[in-house]
């Protein structure tokens, strides 16, 4: 069972340390030999210029497209360590579980050195021609490893072979890890993938079996790969640079902790299963489940599990996903769904989520299928792919609107529908599209693609189908919107965003998380849930009093955790202060909610146990129970919950 199930009784906390090691050390090693051999691939008389000319071309026209000379290669050298790496994690994890059935980066199961299994299997004559489908390439693996075919490294370039048939294998079943985007992606595998301080090597000793039987190792990863560039944009900041669309994922990612991710996603599905199912044993396998301290008879009705629709906008590496679905797992158990038939229920039905930042979405999606194959072994050959939506920015000449636009419908509001994503890359799921007859659009698409008489462009309909598909997870409502946003204050947005913020989000423009604490209530169903994970300056600063009057106005808080510092280990000091709350989406004033006091306690393991005690035995001493209607009469209507009815009736 794996670490933190929600079967498994006690949370248990990763060492982090060498994930965070390894993964800035691989940053640099990768950005370094990908340039490398960019410089060699764009030689003049390099061999790749003749055998595969149009992988070049691709590599020279993204080089110019990002700016060019050494700006532009630094960028697709970024990009494309970045890609190797999750590539060579994703496949590391799956070695290392039994998944991919021989090691593909790693050495056999049991070993921690070694030449990968496949290189060796290989060398004895063994090529899976399931796997290295053309000939081609199986003779020219075979022809370096027996020496007919001279090579300065020999076995490094047939494992470079081996490795890019790999990763097109896996690409049937798992193509947003393993993507063609780009042409040239194989152009560029590290050339030192078999010296014995290659990052496949210390992936191998760092990501062991035992690491791996968690998936929670991979945002780990993601947080830790990309901390190098946070500490960049943050010293842009002091600068008074600002951030926009590359900026943006790296300088608001922060991994949320297990427990709190527990305690999110238990105290709103878990929540409202049980609510629909009051004969449920569900409450016996979450530890931060807390019980409901006011009568629960207005909630959200569900009558199966396969209605249940849970949305996480800022999706991130998928912590929150993978633990809802470790939550639906047994909730389908207990509802009498054979096993076999689970985990595509779930990733087909239940699970959605949206992010701005690709490589962060790939690994989402990679972790829901991690958590699919390990409840099922025929998983991948089912080809089903999680609803993981990345957002791209997607443009429309005024000549192409033209074309787009349907003849009996309203053209003023189709044009702003198509012009919504325009900026999607640094906006993200706080983009609300005009709301449309999608079937007719659809249809008037449909008429189009295939016909050879069409005026549509085959990249016209592929950027219009990519904005029905983004808008399709925008525009449905959900029973429960589970979140850690990204934080970042308007001082430190570029003016484009900082300016449509204060437009589309008057009341909750001063910081990202604001505005998507407004955006996750309009994504919910009404009664359904709202579960996150915040900064905390919106319960008392005296210039969100209105942004509090609007949260109060659509929602019912359920329980407000407040963490306060300290509540994330990997952020020390008082950089980070927060409260995960649970709010339900109706109005009822007089409700009751539970307020827990968790600010003086110092460290992540403190309020670990304390909110486990209240899951256990109830309100103890550092918890109140306050109705909405008790804050309106406080000064700025402050979430002061603290105070005794003595107190605020004085103040």
């Amino acid at each position: 069972m794996e670490s933190g199930s929600p079967c498994n009784g006690k949370d248990t906390v990763m060492e982090t340390a060498p994930l965070k090691s390894f993964a800035t050390w691989a940053r640099t090693a990768l950005i370094r030999e990908v340039n490398a051999r960019i410089v060699a691939v764009l030689a003049p008389a390099s061999k790749e210029r003749v055998e595969i000319a149009s992988a070049v071309t691709a590599l020279e026209r993204d080089i110019a497209a990002k700016g060019g000379g050494e700006t532009g290669r630094d960028a697709v050298a970024d990009k494309a360590a970045y890609t190797w790496f999750n590539r060579i994690i994703a496949l590391r994890f799956m070695d290392a579980n039994g998944y991919t059935g021989i090691g593909i980066v790693s050495p056999p199961r049991g070993q921690t050195s070694g030449q990968p299994e496949a290189l060796a299997d290989a060398k004895r004559g063994n090529i899976d021609t399931a796997v290295v489908t053309n000939k081609g390439t199986a003779e020219a693996i075979t022809a370096l490893l027996d020496g007919t075919r001279r090579s300065d490294d020999a076995q490094g370039e047939a494992y470079a072979l081996l490795l890019a048939e790999y990763c097109r294998h896996w690409n049937r079943s798992m193509p947003f890890m393993f993507e063609r985007e780009g042409d040239y992606t194989e152009l560029l595998i590290p050339a030192n993938m078999l010296a014995d301080d290659s990052v496949i090597a210390r992936a191998a000793t760092v990501l062991s079996e035992d690491v791996c039987g968690d998936v929670e190792v991979i945002g780990w990863l993601y947080q830790f790969y990309i901390s190098e560039r946070k500490d960049e944009v943050f010293a842009g900041f002091k600068k008074n640079k600002k951030a926009g669309a590359a900026e943006i994922p790296a300088a608001t990612q922060l991994f949320t902790p297990h427990w709190i991710v527990r305690y999110i996603v238990e105290n709103s599905l878990g929540r409202l299963w049980l609510l629909n199912r009051p004969s449920s044993r569900l409450a016996d396998q979450m530890e931060y489940y807390i019980a409901p301290v006011d009568d629960e008879a207005d909630f959200l009705k569900v009558s199966s599990p396969e209605e249940l629709k849970i949305i996480d906008p800022a999706v991130g590496s998928g912590h929150m996903l993978t633990y809802a679905f470790d939550l639906l797992f047994a909730i389908y158990e207990e509802d009498g769904y054979a096993p076999a038939d689970i985990p595509g229920l779930i990733l087909r039905r239940n699970l959605f989520g949206t992010e701005i930042d690709p490589r962060a979405g790939a690994l989402a999606a990679f972790a829901l299928a991690m958590k699919a194959r390990a409840k099922q072994r025929t998983f991948f050959a089912k080809q089903i792919q999680p609803n993981i939506c990345v957002l791209e920015s997607v443009s429309f000449t005024s000549d192409e609107l033209l074309l787009l636009c349907t003849e009996d419908g309203d053209r003023a509001e189709e044009e702003s529908f198509w012009r919504a994503f325009e900026h999607a890359d640094s906006r993200g799921s706080l983009i609300k599209a005009p709301e449309i007859d999608l079937a007719r659009v659809i249809s008037h698409l449909e008429k189009n693609i295939g016909n050879d008489q069409s005026i549509f462009s085959n990249d016209l309909n592929s950027r219009a189908l990519r904005v029905i598909n983004e808008a399709r997870y925008l525009a449905c409502v959900y029973h429960v919107v589970v979140a850690n946003p990204p934080y970042m204050g308007s001082k430190n947005m570029d003016g484009p965003l900082s300016g449509w913020l204060k437009q589309e989000y008057p009341n909750g423009a001063s910081d990202l998380y604001s505005a998507f604490i407004q955006r996750a209530i309009d994504m919910a169903k009404d009664r359904g849930i709202v579960a996150m994970i915040t900064m905390q300056s919106w319960m008392f600063l005296s210039t969100s009093r209105q942004f509090r009057r609007d949260v109060a106005s659509s929602t019912v808080a359920k329980i407000f955790a407040h963490l306060g510092t300290n509540a994330f280990d990997t952020v020390g000091g008082e950089i980070v202060s927060t409260v995960a709350f649970v709010l339900q989406r109706t109005h009822a004033p007089a409700a009751l909610g539970l307020y827990i006091r968790l600010t003086e306690l110092e460290t992540p393991e403190a309020k670990m146990r304390s909110l486990g005690a209240v899951s256990r035995l109830g309100a103890v001493e550092n918890c109140y129970i306050r109705s909405g209607r008790s804050f309106a009469r406080l000064p700025g209507e402050r979430l002061m919950y603290w105070l005794s009815e003595e107190t605020s009736n004085v103040l």
